[in-house]
């Protein structure tokens, strides 16, 4: 018996039709010499720090960093996933061969490979590995099965992108929380995240310290033709009134006119990300919103695989795309015209060098039915897109005007639309544009000619930097925050973007989770809290957005095997030691803060009476209203929930007594306690805690 394992039940449905196993059982098809089962998401997961070592369930500096001598992976902690998992692990202890169905990229592959290593897998293994779920990809793909080795590289790649994940997350976060945010926040601190949130950040601070400027241009209408003057902004009404009255004495006079014939290159087929950018900007939809109706779309059968950084087609589809053209029938308008000649192999389209594992996102030919609005409105994106890149290219003329006055040079750009070409599938956007004037029709200047025209002064205000948006942010994380406009220079940058496409909307909508940042119409805003933890972060790797990128790089280098993943983990363990020694060591060199902000040390509280108090009878120091009491490992205000404040039992290195810490909320400080103990030298000094007006505990030498 043959067992197929597919990543989502309405997969394996599919498969099983196509490949005979007509009988449905509990958990999985069975018929023709096939069972057919799958998985739903991830079953397995890297187990946590406590799983190798009962030390590391509970968060201290002084058993930082955390890491396992080897990585294991375990069943995640769920009824449905476990009763799944037990029906694989009966199927492939009977089995003959497996069939590895999972979602044909690098995430897909990691949840397999780890079902199977945890099922202790000894059957042969052969990948499916298709581009869309129609009934022809199926049997072609089945048709094409290779050998599961051939994947060993995306799985290493997968694997190590896993583990660098969990070893700067667990690490960074528990590190900083414990240093920081004691009692009171919990930093979230991951390899991606980070950088993307601190790149919010930076803009917002670009923003809020813009100061708005006044600044003045001259301009002049001759001929109906607005003109503006080539000299600095003016940043003054006066230089500007002299001006104008400069230019109100003299004729205007064509020193060049010039008409150049170009073309609009035709756009590019989507991948993820610029179908993510191109449904923000047209209809507000989430990067996360558009990867599941994309996600939906190609589940039924609509469009080919969608999680795909390639604007490019494999050169063996081109025979195909007559018969996907045909089979679009609602956009028979628009595909008559190129059915009516063959279809050129453009280069730009066709890149067998510029496909990997999968090709741009496109139409499959089949006519949708019953499918929701927003998921029409990806649709559509997807289909005019593959329309338009075999249309001819849209021919433009381009004008350049210069003029003067006396000395003063000035200049007007116009541009005319000759022959729309693929600007026809886009029809209503190119007149949505026109009014906007983008098109501008110019009359005919002769080099020479001279006449009277109607100066006047323009007053505007600078702008600052744009809030970013999800579109925005999309396109910063696949350049690693550099501003590209260029597709082809863009293109050659996404082996260095920020995470991946499947994994950017993911990462978006964490910091919306974690309360980091927030919408505002459509900006993304970074919330006190955020900017809190980008300020507390002093190193600077872990919110380079360069050095991430960096780390992609490596990372897709392994997956065709130029890169050692032990070598890229290697490095990530460095990184995780000498972070954790830079935050403790040089933190305790001066007054520690745990709070997020400057710490500012409160006044002693009144002495206590000379009578004997235990912790149970004083009242919390920060809500005022509630008693203390006593818990496992620290003491707090038993009305917890809404306060929050609690002192832990121990502090660097060393047991507090119920006294030191009567003292503490009492007094607003210690006395001087020997032996305090400086992670991760053990070196062993005096000093004293006091409590902040924050409420945080502080150490002072």
């Amino acid at each position: 018996m043959i067992v197929c394992i597919a990543e989502k039940p309405s997969v394996a449905k599919d498969i099983a039709e196509v490949l005979g196993a007509k009988q449905r059982m509990d958990g999985y098809y069975e018929g023709n010499g096939y069972q057919v089962t799958w998985t739903f998401g991830h079953f397995c997961t890297l187990k946590e720090p406590h799983d190798y070592d009962m030390k590391w369930k509970y968060w201290k500096l002084e058993e930082l960093p955390v890491i396992p001598a080897n990585f294991g992976i375990k069943l995640i902690d769920n009824d449905g996933v476990r009763k799944q998992f037990t029906l694989i692990e009966r199927l492939l202890q009977n089995c003959t061969e497996v069939i590895n169905c999972g979602d044909a990229g690098q995430e897909g592959e990691l949840i397999q490979r780890w079902v199977l290593l945890k099922a202790k897998c000894k059957a042969p293994i052969r990948r499916l590995w298709i581009s869309s779920l129609t009934e022809e990809a199926i049997r072609e793909g089945f048709q094409k099965l290779k050998p599961s080795s051939d994947y060993d590289r995306l799985y290493s790649a997968g694997s190590a992108r896993a583990i660098g994940d969990w070893l700067l997350g667990i690490n960074a976060t528990r590190l900083f929380t414990v240093k920081f945010g004691r009692g009171q926040s919990t930093f979230s601190i991951g390899r991606v995240q980070t950088p993307t949130l601190a790149m919010i950040v930076n803009r917002q601070k670009e923003i809020d310290a813009f100061t708005t400027e006044e600044y003045w241009e001259l301009k002049t209408i001759y001929r109906d033709t607005e003109f503006l003057c080539q000299i600095d902004r003016l940043q003054s009404e006066e230089k500007a009134q002299k001006g104008l009255e400069y230019l109100k004495l003299h004729d205007f006079e064509i020193t060049s006119f010039e008409q150049k014939e170009g073309k609009e290159g035709n756009p590019r087929l989507y991948d993820l990300t610029s179908l993510q950018v191109d449904a923000n900007r047209k209809y507000g939809y989430t990067a996360d919103e558009t990867l599941k109706l994309i996600q939906n779309l190609y589940e039924k059968k609509l469009t080919t695989y969608p999680r795909v950084d390639t604007t490019y087609l494999s050169e063996d589809i081109h025979p195909k795309i007559p018969a996907i053209l045909n089979g679009m029938k609602y956009y028979s308008r628009l595909t008559a015209p190129l059915l009516e000649n063959p279809i050129p192999k453009l280069k730009s389209v066709f890149d067998d060098k510029k496909v990997t594992d999968h090709h741009a996102i496109i139409p499959t030919g089949v006519v949708p039915s019953g499918i929701t609005p927003p998921e029409q409105h990806i649709y559509d994106l997807v289909s005019k897109r593959f329309i338009a890149v075999f249309y001819p290219e849209c021919k433009v003329s381009n004008t350049t005007v210069i003029g003067k006055v006396e000395k003063l040079e000035f200049k007007a750009l116009g541009k005319q639309i000759i022959d729309p070409g693929w600007r026809l599938v886009y029809a209503d956007e190119v007149v949505e544009k026109k009014e906007n004037t983008e098109e501008r029709i110019m009359p005919t200047f002769i080099e020479g000619e001279k006449g009277p025209h109607l100066p006047v002064i323009h007053q505007g205000k600078t702008s600052p930097p744009k809030y970013y948006t999800e579109a925005t942010l999309l396109r910063a994380m696949e350049t690693a925050g550099k501003t590209v406009e260029d597709e082809e220079l863009r293109e050659l940058m996404k082996d260095q973007g920020i995470g991946r496409p499947s994994t950017r909307a993911n990462i978006i909508e964490t910091l919306f989770r974690r309360k980091y940042i927030e919408r505002k119409r459509k900006n993304l805003v970074a919330t006190p809290t955020g900017m809190g933890l980008i300020d507390t972060i002093q190193n600077e790797l872990l919110k380079s957005a360069e050095l991430t990128g960096d780390w992609e790089r490596k990372l897709r280098l392994i997956e065709k095997g130029e890169y050692e993943a032990d070598v890229f983990k290697k490095e990530l363990i460095q990184m995780v030691v000498d972070l954790t020694e830079e935050v403790i060591f040089n933190s305790y060199q001066r007054t520690i803060s745990i709070a997020p902000v400057v710490v500012v040390k409160a006044p002693p509280k009144p002495r206590a009476p000379k009578v004997e108090i235990k912790i149970e009878d004083t009242i919390c120091p920060k809500c005022k209203t509630a008693k203390l009491m006593r818990g496992k490992a620290a003491v707090g205000c038993s009305n917890f929930g809404a306060c929050g404040f609690k002192i832990p039992f121990e502090l660097m290195g060393k047991k507090l007594s119920e006294s030191q810490i009567i003292d503490l909320v009492t007094k607003g400080k210690t006395a001087i306690i020997k032996g305090l103990v400086i992670p991760p030298s053990s070196e062993k000094i005096n000093g004293k805690f006091i409590l902040s007006t924050l409420f945080n505990v502080e150490f002072s030498s």
